[in-house]
């Protein structure tokens, strides 16, 4: 296979962002590669290597990006020693020439493919956390906006207990805020490999530095702070443990759950049509049913979300089956798992952000489903009401009971409107009470403290959370989310 289509991305990657995109492209690989090998030379030269020289550092330093002829020749190079790093040594060679002699000395494949591995997580992880904050930011503007706007809850999509529009959307910015405190955990945890040699020993560096332990942990400690990471692993096999893999991959796959769970409340919600997600004037919704406004991004974010949710499973199968110091199974996988999650998860990111900038709001709609349920969920308000007024609450249940029996024969058996507020009125019973029907119908009246709940979550847990200083930049941007397609 070729060197350069080893590391080609996946089809993924022509909807990402193009920071996501880039990231795990090859030209960024294979300039990662050549920097870690830069450093590992300038450590390796502070620390007393006299075969290191200046003019050798200096062609290093004057190469580390690939043009398309050094692709050629590492694509040959491929071809002939059916080893990717080797083939790349080679090709660095050739445009460093008196580094040739000198490049990855002491070093195994991992110490390049398993720390640009780790540089690429943390920094995939960090792309992520400021969109996912403007998403945050984006559905806390949506809560704050329908805060006091009554709607239906549904439990076992039944109806239930009036919350606000606003309230529900607290319950996805919650889950939200909860994946952004586990990816920024999984990123700051992210260590480096470090230099460790082929077995994570260190002997080819011990024998480089004759002997000498303190410069082959000075060593370590130098190339790990010339790459940007403030540790290393203290252990390691021939690579870091793929227990890592496991970590990174499980916050997106919880935030793949989160997004499937948006978007089917949202499907859920376009059927109901209260709620819709944008729909552009020429978009047409179905080939054969022109009326047709299918909930398509929502659809894709579920599509996705499950892959997402499915990749941590390899994670977890690659890193058990990890003989002793290294096996070569997980190569060709995590080669597709590691940029496939993450490519994934930021166009899941983008389409939510999409979604989240243009909700519609059907008012009128949801008023008339609370006008079809609301005089069933008042019989305790009126009961309450006619014992107030000094009435029999046994009596009072027994009537009411009556009148919703008939009303529900009414709407399930004839499909007519819900008329027991009718009934009440037309019962001499309740006369006591009737001039309170309207008050005791008010939808706002049933919401509890939902826009009292609003007020307080969006200022105590969204607002600082958003204050972080890392997403600041993405959130003053305040660009809109484009779909590629």
């Amino acid at each position: 296979m070729e060197a350069f289509d080893t590391y080609q991305t996946p089809l993924s990657s022509r909807y990402a962002s193009k920071e996501m995109a880039h990231l795990f492209s090859p030209a960024n690989r294979f300039h990662t590669w050549r920097k870690l090998w830069l450093n590992l030379a300038i450590a390796e030269q502070e620390l007393g290597l006299t075969q290191i020289t200046d003019e050798a550092i200096a062609q290093m330093k004057d190469n580390l990006d690939l043009d398309p002829d050094q692709f050629a020749v590492a694509a040959e190079e491929e071809k002939k020693r059916r080893h990717d790093v080797m083939a790349h040594v080679h090709t660095f060679g050739k445009a460093a020439p008196a580094a040739a002699g000198i490049i990855h000395l002491g070093a195994t494949s991992c110490y390049v493919t398993d720390n640009a591995d780790l540089i690429f997580l943390r920094t995939a992880l960090s792309l992520l956390l400021s969109k996912l904050a403007v998403v945050i930011s984006r559905f806390a503007n949506f809560a704050k906006q329908y805060r006091d706007l009554p709607t239906l809850g549904f439990t076992h999509f039944q109806p239930a207990q009036l919350t606000t529009v606003g309230k529900r959307c607290t319950l996805w910015l919650q889950e939200l805020l909860w994946d952004l405190r586990n990816i920024k955990r999984a990123r700051d945890d992210i260590g480096f490999r470090g230099v460790k040699g082929t077995t994570g020993t260190q002997a080819s560096f011990l024998t480089l530095f004759d002997g000498d332990h303190d410069k082959v942990e000075a060593l370590d400690k130098r190339v790990t702070e010339l790459m940007g990471f403030s540790y290393a692993y203290p252990v390691t096999s021939q690579t870091y443990s793929r227990k890592i893999d496991i970590d990174v991959l499980a916050p997106l796959a919880s935030f793949g759950a989160t997004a499937h769970k948006i978007a089917t409340d949202l499907r859920l919600l376009a059927n109901l049509k209260e709620v819709e997600e944008p729909f552009e004037s020429t978009q047409i919704g179905s080939s054969a049913m022109a009326y047709k406004r299918n909930p398509m991004r929502s659809e894709r974010i579920c599509s996705l979300a499950r892959h997402l949710m499915v990749l941590h499973q390899n994670a977890l199968m690659t890193s058990s089956v990890q003989w002793f110091e290294r096996t070569l199974d997980d190569s060709a996988n995590r080669r597709i798992t590691l940029p496939e999650a993450f490519l994934t998860a930021d166009i899941v990111l983008t389409t939510l952000q999409n979604v989240s900038e243009g909700l519609v709001v059907y008012p009128m709609v949801i008023a008339r489903r609370i006008a079809q349920e609301l005089p069933f969920m008042a019989t305790e308000n009126i009961i309450m009401a006619v014992v107030k007024a000094g009435g029999d609450r046994q009596e009072a249940h027994e009537k009411i009971r009556v009148l919703s029996h008939e009303a529900a024969h009414q709407v399930k058996h004839l499909g007519l409107e819900n008329d027991l507020i009718e009934r009440v009125r037309k019962d001499p019973y309740f006369d006591p009470i009737k001039g309170q029907l309207k008050d005791l119908l008010t939808p706002q009246s049933f919401v509890g403290r939902a826009p009292e709940q609003v007020n307080k979550f969006l200022k105590e847990w969204v607002e600082p959370a958003l204050q972080d200083a890392e997403f600041a930049s993405a959130l003053q941007r305040g660009s809109k989310a484009e779909l590629n397609v």
